[in-house]
């Protein structure tokens, strides 16, 4: 374990998780995560990226598109109510770098302004845009964090159910899959949890969804039907609330047929690769999915073989 995330675990635990307790409301959550993540780019990295406009979303790109050569469809994290592309600028880059290709991040909206299914609809149109100017489904790979894995994988499980064209691999670090709140990891990692306060979950759910089923595999690709799906490729943190989200999601794919390495880490904060120019183990974790996305999106090659989903007690790598 690294000095870097035995220090970064108390801030989160002692600071920032007690201040995700007391937000009222969505509007301060997105000033704090904002604020955040000004502070963790040590920057604006986003003033180097290309503003653009995909489908119904603006967006940002690391770099140059070209419509013959890989991309990755990166939606951002913030539980459906808060985070921009602005905040995942430094994840987003060092992914480009490692991999060679240029990430896309829509802006899509967010609720309670925006409640379900928008984010989802932006993620299909963000997809269909993509495709549409030229690019190969083949060689685009769709990925996110938390909320935003939840939404790369609902649309992965759109295109699989209507039989569209699929992506060439997706990839999620500690994706939120499950709006029914019935994985057990909500209860039982509720205090090893380092980030995330389990109890507002609820009031997060609410917001989101405004009375519509939590079941729909739109918001909830736990429930998806995943035919012929491509490689899926997934981080979580033994100790978070959002553990089985992840574990049970990698069973599901697999009883589909679907190809799955699901990598369980150990005692680090909910998306801790969100710290590329902090922590080694966030560089350590992209570095793989770097490695998982150019054997399939860059190279043409064959994929790493899938595994098994593996935790081990006191580590803080998979």
């Amino acid at each position: 374990m690294s000095w870097q995330l035995k220090a970064l675990r108390v801030f989160l635990r002692l600071g920032v998780k007690r201040s995700l307790r007391r937000q009222r409301d969505s509007y301060s959550a997105r000033r704090s995560f904002a604020f955040g993540a000004w502070l963790n780019a040590r920057g604006r990295p986003w003033q180097s990226f290309k503003a653009d406009t995909i489908g119904p979303c603006p967006a940002l790109w690391t770099g140059p598109a070209d419509s013959d050569g890989p991309v990755i469809l990166y939606f951002h994290g913030g539980g459906y109510v808060t985070g921009s592309p602005r905040t995942h600028a430094p994840l987003a880059r060092y992914l480009a770098r490692r991999t060679e290709a240029p990430v896309c991040l829509p802006r899509y909206r967010l609720a309670p302004e925006h409640p379900f299914p928008a984010a989802f609809e932006d993620a299909v149109g963000a997809w269909e845009a993509l495709i549409a100017r030229g690019h190969d489904p083949a060689q685009v790979a769709l990925g996110g964090d938390s909320a935003g894995g939840g939404l790369a994988l609902a649309l992965l499980a759109h295109l699989c159910a209507t039989g569209q064209a699929k992506p060439a691999a997706v990839f999620a670090f500690s994706p939120f899959t499950d709006l029914t709140l019935s994985g057990a990891s909500l209860r039982e990692n509720a205090r090893s949890e380092i980030l995330l306060p389990a109890e507002r979950l609820e009031k997060l759910r609410a917001r989101i969804l405004q009375g519509a089923d939590p079941s729909n595999p739109r918001i909830s690709p736990l429930f998806g039907d995943f035919t012929d799906a491509p490689p899926v490729f997934l981080q979580v943190a033994r100790t978070e609330i959002l553990r089985d989200d992840a574990l049970r999601m990698a069973e599901a794919l697999r009883a589909q047929g679907v190809e799955v390495r699901c990598d369980v880490w150990g005692n680090l904060p909910h998306v801790w690769q969100f710290f590329p120019g902090w922590l080694p183990e966030a560089r350590r974790a992209l570095d793989q999915v770097a490695a998982f996305l150019r054997a399939r999106i860059a190279e043409g090659g064959d994929a790493p073989p899938a595994t098994e989903p593996r935790a081990r007690a006191g580590s803080d790598g998979p």
